[in-house]
């Protein structure tokens, strides 16, 4: 077995694990030393591995973490909550705001952001109204990841998909957006189906909205900025630029200490991509990949239902954002490269639905919500399996 293609493997390995058994190494560690092996052991030269970085991506990426930064910090996500709070009387309406409010602004901006934003008021308000909390925190990570899907800024591995293959945003939408639709709705009917005594019909609550802290210039400059961004995009300018752009408009400020929203940037996830990137730069040097055309081929990649397939399948065991590089040297192979990158971010990104694991926003939800409830695998899975199976299966025949 050649040298890429063990350093491949083992970083691979880790990514699956989560850990490297004994050693405190995490899955952007494994990244990093990946790509170090992949220099050290002169599969890649220096250049050549920061060649290999998608800057375009990481650009993208760190503009939409500063805006949605400026966004919390400013209290605007608290306000939308409150709002609903006020008006959604009955469990079912409750629900279906939690789920709309998640994926409207998963569509647009990072849905693991959005999920970090959201997660402690959710859990404020279902505390409050008396209610169970494990459906309604369900709602918020699964409307994240539904959500999602719409748009290339919706998440990490569409931002990689987008800049790839360079579909516009535009038509990436309007592709998209009808699964995300289709798949919100979906999401309301199944945890409703799963929980049936906290949605019967009658159920009536009444409580006060939360007080929110509100910093309104920096809200309503934070506002002005993502709809400038959103606008632009769909005007096709180039993303990264765009991005980058409202990032650092926002950072010309009198109101907010930069260290604060420095601190609301996860420098982790940047070095994680940073890392992935060498790695399987690296592993494309290996002999095997000069076969590309006949293992696509052989795999039937270019049937929707078998990319999806192995998409979903291996996001839910490496991670989504992991995935999408693996099949990124498939693409350019496919008879229809672009309908297989939608087919891609489509597949990936709902697979995210399945377990605990199959997305950060996941974990994001699970781990702030700890200290006040436990959301154990099977929990999860009960409503997950039959979400992604039913989302996948009608984005498939969408596309």
């Amino acid at each position: 077995m050649e040298t890429p293609l063990i350093i491949f493997a083992l970083t691979y390995f880790v990514l699956a694990i989560g850990r490297v058994p004994g050693f405190r190494v995490d899955r952007t560690g494994a990244a990093i030393i990946g790509a170090t092996a992949m220099i050290a052991f002169r599969v890649l030269s220096l250049k050549d591995a920061w060649l290999a970085i998608d800057f375009n991506t990481i650009a993208l990426l760190f503009g939409m973490m500063v805006v949605v930064a400026n966004l919390r910090l400013s209290g605007f996500f608290g306000l939308v909550s409150a709002w609903v709070v006020e008006h959604a009387h009955r469990p079912i309406v409750l629900l279906a705001c939690i789920v709309l409010v998640s994926g409207a602004f998963s569509a647009f901006f990072v849905n693991d952001a959005v999920c970090l934003a959201l997660t402690p008021i959710v859990l404020d308000v279902v505390t409050a109204l008396g209610v169970n909390p494990i459906p309604y925190l369900l709602a918020l990570a699964m409307a994240s990841n539904a959500g999602s899907v719409a748009t290339i800024t919706g998440n990490p591995q569409n931002m990689m998909i987008g800049s790839f293959s360079g579909i516009p945003y535009r038509q990436f939408f309007a592709a998209l957006s009808p699964v995300a639709a289709i798949s919100l709705v979906l999401t309301v009917a199944v945890i409703c189906l799963l929980y049936p005594s906290e949605f019967r019909a009658g159920k009536r609550f009444t409580t006060k909205p939360p007080q929110v802290r509100l910093v309104r210039g920096v809200m309503w400059k934070s506002l002005l900025i993502a709809i400038g961004i959103i606008a632009a995009l769909f005007f096709g300018f180039p993303p990264p630029e765009v991005a980058l752009a409202g990032g650092a408009i926002l950072l010309f400020t009198r109101r907010l200490k930069p260290e604060r929203v420095y601190a609301e940037i996860d420098w982790s996830l940047l070095a994680l991509f940073a890392g992935l990137f060498i790695v399987i730069a690296g592993v494309e040097k290996a002999p095997l990949f000069e076969r590309l055309p006949e293992l696509t081929a052989n795999l039937g990649l270019d049937r929707l239902a078998v990319l999806s397939f192995f998409s979903a399948v291996l996001s839910n065991i490496v991670s989504n954002v992991p995935a999408v590089l693996v099949f990124r040297p498939f693409m350019a192979h496919l008879a229809n490269p672009t309908r297989g990158w939608l087919a891609l971010a489509m597949s990936s990104t709902l697979a995210g639905n399945l377990t605990i694991l199959g997305s950060v926003a996941n974990l994001i939800v699970l781990q702030r919500a700890r200290h006040k409830v436990k959301i154990g695998f099977w929990e999860y899975f009960r409503a997950g399996a039959p979400l992604t199976i039913l989302t996948i299966g009608l984005g498939i025949l969408v596309l």
